[in-house]
């Protein structure tokens, strides 16, 4: 059924289970897949209503003048979704489901919108700076090249950063830019050819999620590729196991799949990793009353 989230009324689509309703999920979004139509959301709305989990999937609120949607604001959608959800399930057990950027909105979320249940899949646990800085670096790696562009990678990001935060003149920092630019490796460097007029506009680059998951108490499964280019993965675990203290952690590393839960990287719901498929599925019957 189609439906709206929040006083934006983004689009949304629930899918409730043909019987009993067993529990909720409210899909949170990866960066780059902002509409509810995404294959991964789609492929959750087909899987898990035959199970009896309700599915609410919506659209990400829109970017303003190119710039990212502050964690914050995800977290204000996705607390309206849950309460959405909940008019639809009653009294059943509901929880989030994010994805890569999702993951740190849905643990936000979490502690200001208590859920019973949490599922994150390539989930960061250290902040969007650091986790951009691995990322990008595996890029070069994989890609072939060697120390020397990896350093100069690591310049760049540090200019590039420092002008986000205001520590860097943005003459400076575009003349860092306007250098790599001429590089090969630059395109997987993720950064814009042209630096905004003022910083600030990368609200989140610092955003420690530490505290966070301090403060949560529900289970929660984290889901990895084995291959994950972009989440600093053994990190990322090292900050859950030492501050999530008081929530019950489970783990999947996903064999063929990379930073989405996908074969082959593929972006279709046939790529889907039946692994996954099977993981998500034993862990929430575990946590979830039975049918009937």
């Amino acid at each position: 059924m189609e439906t709206t989230v929040g006083t934006a009324g983004l689009p949304a689509v629930l899918d409730l289970p043909a019987g009993p309703v067993r529990g909720g999920l409210v899909v949170l979004h990866g960066s780059h897949a902002e509409q509810h139509s995404y294959f991964l959301y789609a492929h959750l709305a087909r899987l898990l209503p035959p199970a009896g989990i309700a599915v609410l999937r919506y659209d990400r609120r829109p970017r303003i003048d190119g710039h990212d949607v502050p964690l914050a604001d995800q977290a204000e959608d996705a607390s309206a979704a849950l309460t959405e959800l909940r008019r639809h399930v009653g009294s059943a057990p509901v929880g989030l489901w994010g994805f890569s950027q999702g993951a740190w909105a849905a643990a936000l979320t979490a502690v200001r919108h208590p859920v019973d249940f949490l599922v994150l899949v390539g989930c960061s646990a250290v902040s969007p700076a650091v986790q951009m800085r691995h990322g990008t670096a595996e890029q070069l790696r994989r890609n072939g090249y060697g120390p020397a562009d990896l350093a100069e990678l690591a310049e760049l990001r540090r200019v590039a950063e420092g002008f986000q935060r205001g520590d860097v003149p943005r003459a400076e920092a575009q003349e860092a830019i306007d250098a790599a630019a001429r590089r090969r490796w630059f395109p997987l460097a993720f950064l814009p050819n042209e630096l905004p007029a003022t910083p600030g506009t990368w609200t989140d680059m610092d955003y420690d999620p530490a505290p966070v998951l301090a403060r949560l108490t529900c289970p929660v499964l984290l889901c990895y590729g084995a291959t994950d280019a972009w989440i600093p993965i053994e990190d990322s675990l090292a900050v859950w196991r030492r501050a999530a203290r008081d929530a019950e952690l489970t783990v999947a590393r996903l064999a063929g799949c990379d930073h989405a839960p996908t074969l082959g990287e593929g972006e279709d719901l046939d790529s889907v990793s039946p692994q996954y498929e099977r993981v998500l599925l034993d862990w929430l019957d575990r946590r979830l009353p039975p049918a009937g």
